[in-house]
């Protein structure tokens, strides 16, 4: 069979420079071989390679730099160099103690990135370059100046080019234009990198390379590593700025106060000052928010998931809403033909005009539209399969398959000499409303069964109206495979409260019974998506009652993402076609399979590279993992900072001396907070994200840290007046620190709840940790802590009981009055 596509070869510009390239016959002989093999090398010499760095995280240099200088290390590493040339070495514990915590976030950083990089490298598109006549898939990196690459549905443009070959080539720009009609392409218009191809095909030679292209560009103002919206890390930074205006006041009021109360021993006062300043930083919190994405990054590398941006797992576990795509998502990409029912009015061959064509006949015509399209969607590639290419047959024209038409078509000439035009698509598009045949249809439909009508054209493929008065021939019925997966995973998002809503181009009857072969529940309520009201509002209510919406377009995957945004909802989008693109780029999170098009893996923030969908549950859980457990560790870390700098306002107001050391608050820091936050930060947790996260946090940091604050101050005073003589300071400050070191061990014991096994034994560890230094001498002397008496030890712990007491009260009832 032969195959002729329509194209034509216009002259470069003449201009010199990069252009002039061009001019080279290789690239514009007939036929279009591309470059030879010389000429490749000739350009690479020049540096003429599109060597633009495919950055799918930050680099090793960035990653240290974000950990290593920050506004809170900063602080640390002046106030540590500080203790260094005034105290013992057990009061700058606390810079030992940061220096290993940023070389912990720094190397779970680099794990996370070199997962990340090397998924990338998996997931990488590949684009079709023809060199010395022959084409072949190459890296991105490889592209040379003047390369010829060619162009399908779901391509995406990986340079700037001028198209030379052209089969019904549409191209949509609305990633770069915000335009969101594809773009009829022509020999001789001119594509930008970052567009995609939507129908049809052809091939383009490459104008620009490397950072001259548009889309490098773009990329040089926004690295892919920008972060989409994060509420955590938004929220972190928020509290973060809170912190820092408590902080600076706070601290130039302690300075001044201890210079005043030691003003014998200006040594103790500094001490004094930075035990009262460092506690206020809640230094670990942005560590464990970043080692706990990027232990996820790496847990989810193990199951074939690339997170392209990291807060995607975050986003995804706040979902409530998941669009699906049937093909690819609930079902796998490949069909079978089960059976071709012929029809009564096709083509004269088989005697006379009108008369019924006959099923060998049917088959010749269903083999040359196969071996018309040379990129084949699933349906097509099933047809191919069961229908050879046929000899002696011609393709004159064709009419590529397009999402939005819902059908393709050809232009054949018969070996009789007899031309004719063919229809292959959605029958209730191409056939009218009252058509007996549809009822015929719609049985199959709702057996899950796809059915595509073969049909017979009098108008040109290029008329607008080629759909019109069509003969119909015959109904090619497919059988979906579906994913053994599909049902658990749906049952998952049920279970879990996210409502699933499968979004579909074919038939909704069929796509229903498929929907309700999995399980998925109101899939028995369809709805056709060309009946949907296009009012946002009305479309809104609409998608909220339904589940399964089928002959929906692109555009109106777009519309119906918005429509749910615009109800509060937060919507993942799911696909693998370059239909769901547009969609996907819109949703609040979109997910691609790895087998999807170049487009939908370019604008997705997860790829499923096994092309599972069963692994986003996975994602979910871990989206949910770590939301939820920041939010515990957070407040851990803020209740610290809250009971510090009222702590410090005390002292300043009292003009005391400060009760404490820094080697007591590295101490209690490292029991009560450090330790545990990073077992509590990585541990499982279901619980479904929920926004507000600021408002939840300080809603209980803020009364918990007055509790503890003034239950500790309460006993510093009582151990003041208590105590006398020699040794009192440090009496005074070891009654202080079990107060402090209770009243914290009940914040975890709270913050630690529901309790596991494991949880209790991590509690019960900090407490006989505390134990351990209160009662081993060397210990004792190393940490200044020894307990001197019995009645105001004694006295401490009733003053801690009766503040736990006031923090279980508080933590019950900001429940109840401030519900998240």
């Amino acid at each position: 069979m032969t195959y002729r596509a329509e194209t034509a070869v216009d002259e470069p510009d003449p201009d010199g420079g990069a252009a002039s390239a061009l001019t080279d016959a290789a690239a514009r002989r007939p036929g279009h071989p591309g470059l030879s093999t010389a000429e490749v090398a000739e350009r690479v010499s020049r540096g003429e390679v599109n060597d633009v760095p495919v950055r799918s995280s930050r680099s090793t240099p960035d990653i240290i730099r974000a950990n290593v200088f920050t506004r809170f290390n900063a602080i640390i590493g002046i106030l540590f160099v500080v203790m260094l040339a005034v105290a013992p070495i057990q009061d700058a514990l606390f810079g030992f103690v940061i220096v290993a915590n940023t070389a912990i976030g720094i190397i779970q950083e680099l794990r996370a990135k070199k997962t990340l990089d090397s998924l990338a490298v998996i997931g990488e598109a590949k684009p079709t370059v023809r060199r010395d006549g022959v084409a072949a898939e190459i890296p991105v990196g490889e592209i040379v100046l003047g390369d010829l690459v060619e162009l399908g549905p779901g391509d995406k443009c990986v340079v700037d080019g001028e198209v030379v070959e052209a089969d019904g080539l549409e191209i949509d720009e609305s990633l770069l234009t915000g335009e969101a009609d594809p773009v009829l392409k022509r020999p001789g218009d001119q594509v930008m990198s970052g567009s995609f191809v939507v129908a049809g095909g052809g091939a383009f030679t490459a104008t620009k390379v490397g950072r001259e292209a548009y889309a490098a560009q773009l990329a040089e103002e926004a690295s892919r590593f920008t972060l989409v919206h994060s509420e955590l890390r938004s929220g972190i930074s928020q509290i973060l700025k809170y912190v820092t205006w408590m902080m600076v006041p706070t601290a130039i009021g302690l300075v001044i106060s201890q210079s005043v109360v030691e003003k014998n021993d200006w040594r103790e006062a500094v001490r004094r000052m930075v035990g009262g300043i460092v506690p206020m930083v809640p230094e670990g919190l942005v560590l464990l928010t970043s080692v706990a994405f990027a232990i996820g990054v790496i847990r989810l590398g193990r199951k074939q998931c690339l997170v392209q941006e990291l807060p995607a797992i975050e986003g995804l576990a706040r979902v409530d809403v998941v669009c699906l795509d049937k093909t690819g998502t609930l079902t796998e990409g490949g069909m079978d033909v089960t059976e071709v029912r012929l029809l009564g009015a096709g083509d004269p061959a088989g005697g006379g005009e009108g008369a019924a064509p006959d099923e060998a006949y049917v088959g010749q015509v269903l083999g040359a539209l196969g071996a018309s399209d040379p990129r084949p969607n699933a349906s097509l590639q099933a047809i191919i399969d069961a229908y050879p290419e046929p000899a002696d047959w011609e393709c004159t024209a064709a009419l590529p398959f397009s999402s939005a038409r819902k059908y393709s078509g050809a232009a054949l000439a018969e070996p009789s000499g007899q031309a004719s035009g063919w229809l292959l698509g959605a029958p209730d598009v191409l056939l009218p409303a009252d058509d007996p045949a549809l009822g015929e249809i719609e049985d199959l439909n709702t057996q899950g069964l796809r059915v595509l009508l073969l049909a017979r054209t009098e108008r040109e493929l290029d008329d607008e109206r080629v759909a019109e008065g069509v003969r119909p021939a015959a109904l090619v019925v497919l059988e979906q495979r579906l994913r053994p997966d599909a049902a658990d995973t749906l049952r998952y998002f049920a279970e879990q409260n996210v409502a699933a809503k499968v979004i579909s181009g074919d038939n909704a009857v069929s796509v229903g019974a498929v929907a309700g072969k999995l399980g998925l529940p109101g899939a028995e309520h369809t709805v056709d998506a060309r009946r949907l009201p296009a009012d946002r509002e009305e479309m809104a209510t609409a998608l909220e009652d339904g589940a399964v919406f089928g002959r929906v377009t692109p555009q109106q995957k777009r519309d119906m993402v918005g429509a749910l945004q615009s109800r509060g909802h937060t919507v993942a989008m799911t696909g693998d076609g370059v239909n769901d693109v547009l969609a996907l780029k819109d949703a609040d999170i979109g997910v691609s399979m790895g087998s999807g098009s170049e487009a939908t893996r370019a604008v997705a923030q997860i790829v499923l590279l096994n092309n599972s969908f069963s692994t986003l549950p996975s994602v979910v859980a871990e989206g949910r993992r770590v939301i939820g457990n920041i939010e515990r560790v957070a407040n851990l870390f803020l209740v610290k900072t809250v009971y510090s700098v009222l702590l410090a306002l005390l002292v300043v107001c009292s003009q005391v001396s400060y009760p404490f050391l820094p080697r007591h608050l590295t101490l209690l820091s490292t029991l009560t907070i450090g330790v545990p936050a990073f077992f509590l930060a990585l541990a499982p947790n279901k619980e479904r994200a929920r926004p507000n996260f600021v408002r939840r946090v300080m809603r209980y940091a803020i009364p918990a840290g007055v509790i503890a604050a003034v239950a500790t101050f309460a006993t510093y005073l009582v151990a003041r007046s208590h105590y006398t003589g020699e040794g009192a300071r440090d009496a005074e400050t070891s009654a202080a620190t079990l107060t402090l070191f209770l009243i914290s061990m009940w914040v975890l014991a709270i913050v630690a709840r529901p309790y596991t096994w494991w949880r209790i034994g991590l509690v019960l560890t900090m407490a006989l940790g505390f134990v351990i230094v209160v009662v081993t001498p060397w210990l004792q002397d190393f940490f200044a802590l020894k307990l001197v008496g019995t009645s105001m030890p004694w006295t401490a712990v009733g003053i801690a009981v009766a503040a736990s007491l006031l923090l279980e009260v508080a933590w019950r009832w900001v429940g109840r009055r401030f519900p998240a």
